[in-house]
């Protein structure tokens, strides 16, 4: 069995204008001063990471590496969540995700969706030039829209949409092999790619690509009422990150799963700091432990109630006290009898 890495911490919610989370070093110096052993990478900031320079210069991969070693940090994964979102955008979101591309894209919904593809291009070099193994993205949605079939869908929208998803996302799935990296799509609402009925539609569509893996994040099935645990039993193969994050679902006479427009602090369903939520994280530990999960135990901080510095340094120690140490041992060891082949045909009747 392998141990899982860890504890990591998710940079893209504290990267800001202020002191010290406004540059790579200092943000690298107080996340080792909490623990912290990893980071995983977004890479919208050229403040912090160039994507498209890490594709194309070992050195300046090197730079990040060593600067990042001097605070005893590595780099777990990059994440292109953004980016990859902008794969495949049905035109209902066409302005609300403008945000997520270069001002000059804005508005030209094909240019955009072309500098996405290139963007994931990107990751899975500068990925392989890093030495990673797997990757972190959104897979997008066309099809979120008509998530609730009222009206009643069309015949065939479904499985079209899922074509379409598929034809984008299989040539970066085969640059991602080429590089010898996994491609994680967090399983998260808003994708089409949400719970395991739906990505085992995708995985379907592109032909069980070795490279098309997942992003565990448990909050997100707690969110939606799913069996997170048994997830795992039926995907540990596919399963190649993990995003460790809480969540809790208390519904009322009022409200459910779909939230009723309410602001994240008021609904049934809300993201919480590690250990304030309902998520069964011996469980999952134990779970990836069992099944020789060998990556690395990411932090990603969401909560509509807790300061992230207190979720970041409550996290840290969170994890670390969640990993578990496998044992090269059985326990009953101590009762073994040490009979030999020979003996073990006897005991069988075989000689």
């Amino acid at each position: 069995m392998k141990t899982i890495q860890g504890p990591a911490l998710f940079l893209a919610q504290y990267i800001s204008d202020e002191a010290p989370f406004n540059s790579l070093d200092s943000i690298a110096e107080w996340a080792a001063s909490l623990g912290f052993k990893g980071v995983q990478m977004p890479t919208g900031d050229t403040r912090f990471f160039d994507l498209e320079r890490a594709a194309t210069d070992l050195d300046y991969c090197r730079d990040i590496q060593a600067r990042l070693a001097k605070h005893g940090l590595v780099i777990t994964e990059l994440s292109t969540h953004l980016q990859g979102q902008l794969v495949a955008v049905h035109p209902a979101y066409d302005n609300l995700f403008d945000g997520f591309a270069p001002e000059h894209l804005r508005g030209k919904p094909a240019q955009r969706q072309a500098w996405a593809v290139e963007q994931l291009l990107l990751a899975a070099k500068a990925s392989q030039n890093l030495g990673l193994t797997a990757h972190a993205t959104f897979s997008g949605a066309l099809l979120w829209p008509f998530l609730y079939p009222w009206p009643q869908r069309p015949a065939g929208l479904v499985e079209t949409g899922f074509e379409e998803l598929a034809k984008r996302w299989k040539p970066i799935l085969d640059a991602f092999d080429a590089a010898g990296v996994d491609l994680c799509y967090e399983i998260h609402p808003g994708e089409d790619l949400h719970d395991g009925a739906t990505f085992e539609r995708f995985l379907a569509a592109v032909d069980h690509h070795p490279r098309c893996c997942i992003l565990f994040d448990p909050s997100h099935f707690v969110l939606q009422q799913l069996d997170y645990l048994a997830f795992i039993d039926h995907f540990k193969d596919r399963i190649k990150m993990f995003h460790v994050k809480d969540a809790e679902f208390n519904p009322t006479a009022l409200q459910g799963v779909y939230g009723g427009y309410e602001n994240w602090i008021d609904r049934a369903g809300r993201f919480r700091s590690l250990g304030d939520g309902q998520v069964d994280f011996n469980g999952i530990f134990s779970r990836l432990a069992q099944y020789d999960f060998s990556g690395w135990a990411v932090i990603e901080w969401e909560c509509a109630l807790k300061h992230p510095v207190q979720g970041a340094t409550e996290g840290a120690r969170f994890v670390a006290e969640h990993i578990i140490q496998v044992t090269d041992k059985a326990f009953d060891d101590f009762a073994a009898s040490g009979i030999d082949a020979d003996a073990n045909k006897k005991l069988l009747g075989l000689s």
